[in-house]
């Protein structure tokens, strides 16, 4: 079932990343899956090889980068069905203060005008992650509000904070509470080296706050900056979010194929017990950014060139630590890469190339009878 799939990877492990899991589901089964490579593959920056190189499964766990967007948007769509938000209205009514022209929409499609991103951590060194959280928040515009589209990393920290007001509590239980949990989605969330994630046998005995099981958990780029020097693994690959505790509303989910896949899968069907359709709808429809070679939905991208290869009209996101989620709702089809092409360093070549591979594989799969 997953020869040329297994191939594909083969193909880019390890020199593309060490670690890599593809799944391929057309109308909702999954047609072809493969996992290849090893979860922790260097000792350090030089490219080292570790002594224990554990193989990667099909139930290992990634950091999913910029993909966690799209839970962060989806938590903050379920506080707008409940009326305790609004797109449109500016976030200074959660945010007093803020300029004005500030929309949880434009916030969502990178048109709010606010930087690329702002290393916090070196900004206010030794500050708590709530000083950090609040001078991001505090980022004053300095694009043009409306568009042309800048992606801001910025923006969405923003956004998941204007959820934590209106939602009364923390960006991580709402995300648990309004998608994981409704989901069924036991293997993601945030800060994995703090949260218990649950494996296949009984772990009842275990308590919440007891450290996860690394054994199932990818590496990422070696920091030589944090606590106990070495390559990533179990905390969130992204520094501003690391910054800001492990939580923030651009990056820090960490997750498995097989739950991105169920989250793609009620994004393609509509909603599930997550959203109502015309909320999906909304979240799906093209919001009219300008300057930029895709569409843009909330929080989602529309025939991204990146990560959809020639599935052209598919919709999903990319994330930093080279994972991709595509799903196209015409050949009913939901594609999955996870990666850690971070590994031990970033700007390694060739995950472009992989995304596309996969999904021209996917493409293949869905023309069969």
């Amino acid at each position: 079932m997953s020869d040329r799939l297994d191939a594909i990877l083969t193909d880019g492990v390890p020199r593309v990343c060490s670690a890599a899991v593809a799944l391929i589901a057309v109308n909702g089964s999954v047609v072809a899956a493969s996992a290849t490579g090893e979860l922790v593959r260097y000792a350090d920056a030089e490219g080292t090889l570790a002594e224990d190189r554990p193989p990667v499964r099909r139930d290992s766990v990634f950091d999913l980068a910029s993909i966690s967007k799209l839970f962060t948007t989806s938590a903050i769509l379920s506080l707008v069905e409940q009326g305790r938000l609004d797109l449109d209205e500016p976030v200074a009514t959660w945010l007093p203060g803020r300029d004005p022209r500030i929309t949880l929409r434009r916030l969502l499609t990178h048109t709010a005008g606010l930087q690329p991103t702002r290393r916090i951590d070196l900004e206010l060194p030794g500050a708590d992650p709530a000083t950090r959280l609040a001078a991001i928040t505090d980022t004053p515009i300095n694009a043009p509000v409306g568009g042309p589209y800048l992606y801001s990393d910025v923006g969405l920290v923003m956004a998941g904070h204007v959820a934590e007001v209106a939602g009364e509590a923390p960006l991580d239980e709402l995300v648990h509470a309004r998608v994981t949990s409704v989901l069924g989605l036991p293997d993601t969330g945030y800060r994995p080296m703090t949260r218990a994630l649950r494996e296949p046998a009984d772990t009842s005995h275990r308590s919440a706050e007891e450290p996860a099981d690394l054994s199932r958990i990818a590496a990422t780029e070696w920091k030589a900056e944090r606590p106990g020097p070495g390559c990533v693994r179990g905390d969130v690959h992204d520094e501003t979010c690391y910054a800001l505790g492990g939580v923030a509303g651009h990056a820090g989910v960490f997750s498995t194929a097989d739950d991105v896949l169920a989250f793609g899968e009620t994004l393609r069907l509509g909603g599930g017990v997550m959203l109502r359709p015309g909320t999906v709808a909304e979240m799906l429809r093209d919001q009219g950014a300008e300057g930029v070679a895709f569409r843009h939905g909330l929080g989602v991208r529309i025939g991204d060139p990146g990560i959809v290869g020639p599935l052209t009209g598919a919709f999903g996101h990319s994330g930093f630590t080279g994972t991709s989620l595509v799903v196209d709702p015409a050949r009913r089809l939901t594609v999955v890469l996870l990666t850690n092409a971070v590994h031990p360093v970033r700007g390694r070549d060739g995950i472009r190339a992989l995304r596309h591979a996969v999904a021209a594989e996917a493409l293949r799969l869905a023309d069969q009878p």
